[in-house]
């Protein structure tokens, strides 16, 4: 994917106004609009300065797009950091689409998630009250958690940065940070509610909320799929061959036992039924046998390698590989 400069394609500084950008919107569309331009390729530019001019005047997607291309250039191959709008705090309660239009995969990347659709721009969907007070609009921002802090539970302190239009018309970040109770077994995806942070109520109605949607940092060892713990089961050609009880520690510092039955093969799953994330119902874990072979280089294991090959002259792996991918294991 490539990368869009949306200042250079409406010609405006990164440091322009909101009333530059206006201007600048306004000029290119009396010049692309298909209605009324001659220029062979009017649809096509229109929707380009319609895609940057949807960014740049709205001053949450701006803040975000200057945090994630900072340095870009236009045209350079492209592909958003994950998670890269962790600690933005955005209007609306969730990220539910972009808002309707035709736009880019560029666009889609990273905006998809945090449209105008998804904001409730009535402060939190309150029409027909009495226009003097309303409810605050709620907010949303992803946080990123380790992954024991699903295990466990716990206090986490998260820093967000809340994208403000000034009064000289330029993007400016108010930042604060609030103290955050991660409850044992939230999910990923799971919206964990702070009921009064978000935005400001008018006529002293009450404030919006803060939905914060958890997301996990990559862990070593497991991912998550829902409430499931997954991750490789390293064992020695004996153990898998003969059969074994080995031991697998959790992110959270526990252990168990886990049995692995005699003939198995690299690639089989071993479940163990609910030791995957904690909760009301509890998540599995879902292990993948992986056959480690001692090294070649080794004398004592030279040795023994030496001794299959001559006394098991008939094996063929490759026989054996054919037949089980026959048989759908």
């Amino acid at each position: 994917m490539e990368f869009k400069d949306y200042y250079q394609v409406l010609g405006v500084a990164r440091d322009a106004s909101a009333d530059d950008i206006k201007k600048a919107f306004r000029r290119l569309a009396r010049k692309y609009h298909p209605d009324v331009s001659k220029e062979p390729n009017a649809a096509a530019r229109m929707a380009e300065v319609n895609e940057a001019n949807t960014v740049l005047s709205d001053a949450e997607r701006r803040a975000a797009y200057d945090a994630v291309g900072q340095g870009r250039r236009q045209g350079e191959a492209f592909t958003p950091p994950p998670d890269w709008d962790a600690g933005f705090e955005f209007s609306g309660a969730g990220f539910d689409g972009a808002g309707g239009g035709d736009h880019s995969d560029f666009f889609e990347q990273l905006f998809g998630r945090m449209g105008a659709g998804a904001r409730r721009r009535a402060h939190g969907g309150t029409a027909g009250r009495d226009a003097t007070s309303h409810r605050g609009e709620d907010h949303h921002a992803r946080i990123v958690l380790d992954l024991e802090d699903a295990f466990r539970g716990a206090t986490r302190q998260v820093t967000l940065r809340n994208p403000q239009l000034g009064s000289d018309g330029r993007v400016t970040l108010e930042q604060r940070t609030l103290d955050v109770k991660i409850p044992a077994g939230v999910r990923p995806g799971q919206m964990i509610r702070l009921a009064g942070q978000g935005g400001a109520g008018l006529g002293g109605a009450p404030a919006g909320d803060l939905f914060l949607e958890v997301h996990f940092r990559p862990h070593g060892r497991f991912h998550v799929e829902a409430g499931n713990l997954v991750a490789e089961l390293p064992v020695a050609p004996w153990e898998a061959a003969l059969g074994a009880v080995v031991p697998v520690e959790l992110p959270d510092g526990s252990s168990l036992k886990v049995r692995v039955p005699a003939g198995a093969q690299g690639g089989r799953r071993l479940t163990v039924r609910g030791k995957g994330l904690p909760g009301a119902t509890p998540g599995d874990l879902d292990l993948t046998v992986r056959v480690i072979l001692p090294s070649g280089l080794d004398p004592r294991a030279r040795v023994l390698y030496e001794q299959m090959a001559r006394d098991l002259p008939d094996f063929d792996a490759r026989k054996v590989a054919q037949a089980e991918a026959s048989r759908g294991e």
